[in-house]
């Protein structure tokens, strides 16, 4: 008898936690939109005006967005159809690193031809994030990771994002406001309105993500680990997109560019990290 309840309950939990189908479907749309605009982006010469570093950046961004972000996002998409709870929040994560990403394609950058399409990929993979977040049952997330033993690995990896972002930026900004020096954001050669982009969407977006997240995976809420993942997952392509443009814009002739940043290994190890504790103890 406790063997069929326990069937049972597995069959109920996977219900539940199934990723719901016409969700799926829209997210099989977002994988084909940023599919078709990634790899447009990387074989229409000259397809993305204004700046050549700012093309460059979005060249890179192409390469990693078709290469790592799409197939992973098919993966996770289809585990989460079939019930996986982890499969559900990966996807999340790779959803929400797109909004990030393609947010630079829309208000970073003036008219081209890939313009439409890049709204498109923006809007839906916007709203497949809601949706897919919407779709969690927060619940079965905080029972899925009570088996962690330590949290705080995660936490602290978090914290140190969410303070070390938030006080580059604010410095900055205080600068700007005090002596009206222009920010110097990265090694990244960046026009005046890609970095101004880049500030606002860190600080209004990801510094309070990566917060909340520390907080709240230090408390093990459900919450906690949701926002962790979705921070943490869509962190990882974020910053391997950063580390290939360098090179693109070398590559390029963008004057001033770098090939490499030497602290930027050190930020993917920390999202590494805080990811590699959290599937270490999951039941």
């Amino acid at each position: 008898m406790t063997m069929v309840g326990d069937e049972h309950g597995v069959r109920q939990l996977a219900a539940t936690t199934r990723l719901d189908s016409r969700v799926a479907v829209l997210i099989g749309v977002v994988a084909v939109l940023a599919l078709a605009a990634s790899v447009a982006g990387l074989a229409i010469d000259g397809v993305y005006t204004g700046a050549r570093s700012t093309a460059e950046i979005l060249r890179g961004y192409d390469l990693v967005t078709a290469v790592v972000v799409v197939p992973a996002l098919g993966v996770a998409a289809l585990q989460a159809w079939r019930g996986s709870l982890l499969g559900q929040l990966v996807t999340a994560g790779l959803l929400a690193d797109l909004v990030y990403g393609y947010a630079f394609y829309v208000f970073g950058t003036g008219f081209n031809d890939l313009f439409l399409l890049h709204v498109a990929v923006f809007s839906a993979s916007l709203t497949a994030l809601v949706l897919t977040i919407a779709g969690l049952d927060v619940a079965a997330v905080a029972e899925r990771f009570r088996g962690v033993r330590h949290v705080w690995p995660a936490a602290v990896a978090l914290g140190l994002l969410a303070v070390s972002l938030g006080g580059m930026w604010v410095w900055a900004a205080v600068a700007n406001a005090v002596t009206g020096t222009v920010p110097v954001g990265s090694s990244l050669v960046e026009t005046t309105e890609v970095l101004h982009l880049g500030m606002v969407l860190d600080l209004a977006v990801q510094v309070p993500l990566y917060a909340a997240a520390a907080v709240l995976v230090w408390r093990r809420t459900g919450w906690g680990y949701v926002l962790a993942f979705v921070a943490l997952v869509s962190g990882i392509p974020e910053q391997l997109s950063y580390l290939v443009a360098m090179p693109f814009q070398v590559m390029a002739g963008v004057p001033d560019a770098v090939a490499l940043e030497p602290l930027e290994p050190v930020i993917v190890a920390l999202y590494a990290l805080g990811l590699i504790v959290l599937l270490s103890g999951r039941r």
